[in-house]
């Protein structure tokens, strides 16, 4: 392929000057790339000018086509963004550079380095959604050329295309490139797999294509029968839909190639149904195998009819009926019809599809927001992509695209974060339902929400969606800093007035210099590592005190800390020993984790007990209104509704039970071993008394 071939095929679409402009930038970007091969070793600017070509036959604009034959200039030559502007314009500069990859910047890892450039490559795709289209173009021509390189570091690009870009092809509807992406993926990942299923294909198409005809002329007959404008295709089975299949069904090679798939191109949407009406007349319908894509677009804008039929002789049958144009968009996606407004290149002129994306980009950039690191958020990427699709009703009868597996939490953080933060309850289709109820397409979800409401850390352990878990980890993170800040305060003051001291009487310049020292930024920092337990509170007292280390003589602690039971996630309570308000205790400072609070005799803080550094003095305080967990251990007689009575039992004395766990002691006797929630000691003694006057009970300890 060369400029001219390129030229020639733009001629089809674009105006004379436009060409001339792509014709400049080839000439360009051959200069810059002048001394340079590829790995195959051909010069370098043949990768630019097949990226260019792939964007032509999806029929981009030229500006995409520019920004492709100049795509690696700024990363591998000493052009830079700005000379391509001057040259081109600011938006192929920007379009350039949101596909060029972070070359200057040192990475710990080859995985921080590839996720941290597809951030950059979000925020880029924020701006204007054709640097991912190039991007993939890149991506396409890079994995056809795969040959050339080591063994390790084709699996390695492969993987991330099948993980990353494959799924990001059909998230934008563009079937064309997700096809070939994941098949050249698995050719190179499992070449020997690959290979033995395209010989299994070979061997059985002499069959196929027998009863494929068949099948196809007798839908065609019909169609032609009844008057309808349709053509009849054979759908072709592709190498990777075949082995996942085969991997996640668990079936055979031949299970999987005994269906036999169809499409019927139609003229209008009125032969769609139509024509679908004709194919279950012929043919039995299979029930539940129905979709229709139409009328509800998947979350891409791809559109169809789908079902599943049983053919002749017992065959079964997949059949897609769609438009000229909706073939057109499953194959193109987003990319078909790219226009632009006359003079104005920044804006396409949007249709439903390109609303869709940008609602997507907008969802990726909040879990961009959200995210701890690039890492993190190419995992949440990766949960985003390539989901099974429900349909959900709001209470306003607007449509919502949810995966497979949403729960009314998903559905929250969908219509927005911060219903998604403050929702206390949910109703489906007019009835309270649990939170954590799977959803079911067609039902009509209302969320509840309550000023001063805040996730909840179990929320986790049933919302499926991306961005609700990216949501949550971030409000939980921020929460945990604060309250990590507010305990880190109150352990270093309580530690200076060891030595007579208050953080206030505490110089400016010594702050600053012990801040230093430590590498904290500011004194909010370290304040959240001793929250946290990775700086012990004493010791950073005596650094601002300017105390020598050798000093091991301290003035007697005249205040303990004040445990109140609402201090959130950097204070807990230990599960060995079950503390409750009451029982003499001691604090324990884990790292990470901020104060784990032990009753005063757990034997588990025997080494540590007498360690300033990890251990420090704490007492309950007065207005404690929680409950705490508590472990019981019963022996009782072996009869009927034993377990029972100890519920009937909680429940009256305002207790919940937890726990429940049953071993038999002998033929006689049995252990329950229980964790209740009461709120301190007197109402454990109570609960207690109560269980004691039971005819069939042995004995009750604490344990």
């Amino acid at each position: 392929m060369t400029i001219d071939d390129l030229a020639d095929r733009l001629k089809g679409y674009l105006p004379p000057e436009e060409v001339q402009a792509v014709r400049r930038a080839y000439y360009y970007a051959e200069q810059a790339h002048f001394d340079q091969r590829r790995s195959s070793g051909e010069p370098y600017v043949t990768h630019p000018l097949m990226v260019a070509h792939i964007l032509a036959n999806i029929h981009m604009d030229y500006e995409s086509l520019i920004a492709a034959l100049l795509h690696d200039v700024i990363e591998d030559t000493r052009v830079t963004k700005e000379a391509v502007a001057q040259q081109f314009g600011e938006s192929v500069a920007s379009l350039v550079d949101g596909v060029t990859k972070l070359t200057q910047i040192p990475f710990s890892s080859k995985a921080e380095a590839q996720a941290e450039n597809f951030r950059k490559m979000v925020m880029a795709m924020a701006l204007d959604i054709r640097v991912i289209i190039v991007k993939l173009a890149d991506r396409l021509h890079n994995m056809r050329t795969l040959g050339a390189l080591r063994r390790d570091k084709k699996v390695r690009i492969a993987r991330e295309t099948l993980e990353i870009y494959a799924p990001i092809a059909h998230r934008l509807g563009i079937n064309t490139f997700r096809l070939e992406l994941e098949e050249l993926s698995f050719q190179a990942i499992y070449p020997m797999r690959a290979e033995r299923i395209r010989r299994a294909i070979a061997s059985t198409r002499g069959h196929r294509k027998e009863v494929v005809k068949k099948i196809q002329q007798v839908i065609q007959q019909r169609l032609e029968d009844e008057g309808i404008v349709g053509r009849v295709i054979g759908r072709e089975k592709h190498l990777w839909s075949i082995y996942s299949k085969m991997r996640e069904r668990k079936k055979s090679f031949k299970e999987i190639m005994d269906v036999y798939g169809f499409r019927i191109i139609t003229d209008n949407v009125d032969n769609t149904y139509r024509a679908l009406g004709v194919v279950h007349n012929l043919y039995k319908p299979v029930e539940d195998r129905f979709k229709d894509y139409i009328a509800i677009p998947k979350a891409n804008g791809y559109q169809s009819l789908h079902t599943s039929l049983i053919g002749m002789n017992g065959i079964p049958i997949e059949v897609q009926i769609r438009t000229r144009d909706m073939e057109e968009m499953a194959n193109k996606g987003i990319a078909s019809h790219w226009l632009y407004k006359a003079g104005k290149t920044d804006k396409p002129i949007g249709g439903v599809n390109q609303d869709r994306t940008r609602q997507w980009v907008k969802g990726l950039l909040e879990m961009q927001r959200h995210a701890g690191n690039s890492l993190e958020f190419i995992e949440h990427v990766k949960d985003d992509l390539f989901p099974d699709e429900i349909y959900i009703f709001t209470p306003k009868g607007e449509i919502m695209t949810l995966p497979v597996g949403a729960t009314p939490v998903d559905f929250a953080y969908f219509v927005h974060t911060d219903i998604g933060n403050a929702c206390v309850a949910c109703r489906v289709d007019r009835r309270l339902a649990p939170l954590s109820q799977a959803l079911r397409s067609g039902q009509t979800v209302e969320i509840i929400t309550a000023p001063g409401a805040r996730p909840n850390l179990a929320w986790l352990n049933f919302i499926t969606t991306a961005r609700a878990r990216s949501a949550v980890h971030h409000f939980l993170k921020n929460q945990q800093v604060s309250e990590s800040v507010t305990l880190g305060k109150r352990l270093l003051e309580r530690a200076l007035v060891h030595f007579d001291a208050a953080l206030e009487d505490v110089q400016e310049h010594t702050m600053h210099k012990v801040l230093q020292d430590l590498g904290y930024q500011q004194q909010q920092d370290l304040l959240e590592a001793i929250g946290l337990g990775t700086q012990m509170a004493y010791v950073i007292a005596r650094k601002l005190l300017g105390l020598v280390e050798t000093e091991t003589q301290a003035v007697a602690s005249r205040h303990t800390l004040a445990i109140r039971g609402t201090e959130g996630m950097v204070t807990t309570y230990a599960r060995c020993c079950y503390p409750l308000p009451g029982d003499p205790i001691i604090g324990h400072i884990s790292s990470g984790r901020g104060i784990v609070i032990h009753r005063e005799q757990c034997p588990n803080l025997n080494e540590v007990r007498q360690d300033p550094e990890k251990c420090t003095p704490v007492h309950w305080a007065e207005d404690i209104d929680r409950y705490f967990p508590v472990a019981l251990r019963v022996e009782l007689a072996n009869q009927k509704g034993n377990i029972a009575q100890l519920a009937t039992i909680a429940t009256e004395l305002d207790a919940n039970l937890e726990q429940i766990n049953t071993d038999e002691k002998d033929a006689h006797l049995s252990i329950i071993n229980l964790i209740v929630s009461v709120q301190n000691r007197i109402h454990l003694a109570q609960l207690m008394k109560k269980i004691r006057k039971l005819t069939q009970v042995h004995r009750i300890v604490r344990r």
